[in-house]
């Protein structure tokens, strides 16, 4: 039999969490099970195009549609040839200026926490335009330098577009993740590295096989992050997109989902196609959150 106060502490547990539970329904729930059922039906005109639009029930077209579009299946693998640069750049970057912050030599650490991070304060759009700011020929100061000095690159090329866009997100990004793995180094018990000093470890072998393994689960979940907003890019290349139309308007799923509904009005091709994103990036986490736990183990 259930007592009173377990009663009581189980209302106040439900009311406490109720209203994350209306949130979350509001807008994670209600938009999921809406886009489910609009990517089961598409427009059709009739008469030659004369006549009026109506919506009619495709059932799984949109899902075969999204699915055998060259465009869209494409974008994914930009994203993998965008991930391959962005993340280890980006989290080793983060985790070795971490390890230096971390050191006993470093000085105004509180300052240099700060100036990593401030690039995570500015929004990705301004970001995005500053830096094609910095791209663009004739305009930046640092192409001209470049150009003075022989070389001549096209950072809005095609060519260049993936190394361009990583590295906005890489300015944006290092910092964040350099001041969860700078926490994560706190908790790494004095008399461990104590230990090692004793045992003869320098400060490179102490980083490498006592602190770095022992930050592991940050390390992990800053990846999962990060391969999750990766399959999201969008703003950067659309960015990229708008000054140079190198890239095309569908070098990204996202940016395909986008030119669907609001260039070509299909709405249902677009929602399946993020339908299809999200479950893209569903098993993607569960496998980078497999191999995570898989390496931990002793």
């Amino acid at each position: 039999m259930t007592s009173p106060s377990a009663r009581a502490q189980r209302r106040t547990a439900a009311l406490l969490l109720a209203p994350f539970f209306a949130l979350f329904t509001a807008v994670t729930i209600a938009p999921l099970v809406y886009a489910g059922w609009m990517s089961l039906f598409t427009t059709r005109t009739s008469g030659l195009g004369f006549g009026g639009a109506e919506e009619v029930f495709a059932g799984v077209d949109n899902y075969v549609q999204a699915l055998s579009d060259p465009a869209f299946r494409g974008g994914f693998v930009t994203i993998a040839a965008y991930v391959a640069v962005y993340i280890p750049v980006m989290i080793g970057g983060a985790l070795v200026l971490a390890l230096l912050l971390d050191t006993a030599l470093a000085k105004a650490r509180a300052f240099f926490q700060l100036a990593l991070f401030l690039p995570h304060a500015v929004p990705g759009l301004i970001a995005a335009l500053i830096w094609v700011y910095l791209y663009t020929p004739g305009l930046s100061p640092v192409t001209d330098f470049l150009a003075s000095g022989g070389l001549d690159i096209d950072f809005l090329s095609a060519d260049n577009a993936v190394f361009s866009a990583a590295n906005i997100a890489v300015w944006e990004w290092i910092g964040y993740n350099m001041v969860i793995f700078y926490a994560a180094l706190q908790a790494v018990p004095g008399e461990t590295l104590d230990a090692a000093k004793i045992d003869g470890a320098g400060g490179i072998r102490t980083a490498l096989s006592i602190k770095v393994p022992m930050i592991r689960p940050a390390i992990a979940l800053a990846v999962l992050f990060t391969v999750i907003g990766s399959v999201q890019l969008f703003t950067e290349p659309k960015v990229i997109y708008s000054a140079s139309s190198s890239i095309g308007s569908s070098w990204t799923p996202n940016m395909f989902v986008q030119t669907a509904a609001f260039t070509h009005n299909n709405f249902g091709l677009a929602a399946a196609a993020s339908l299809l994103i999200a479950l893209f990036a569903a098993v993607l986490s569960f496998l980078v959150t497999r191999f995570s736990r898989s390496r931990s183990k002793p």
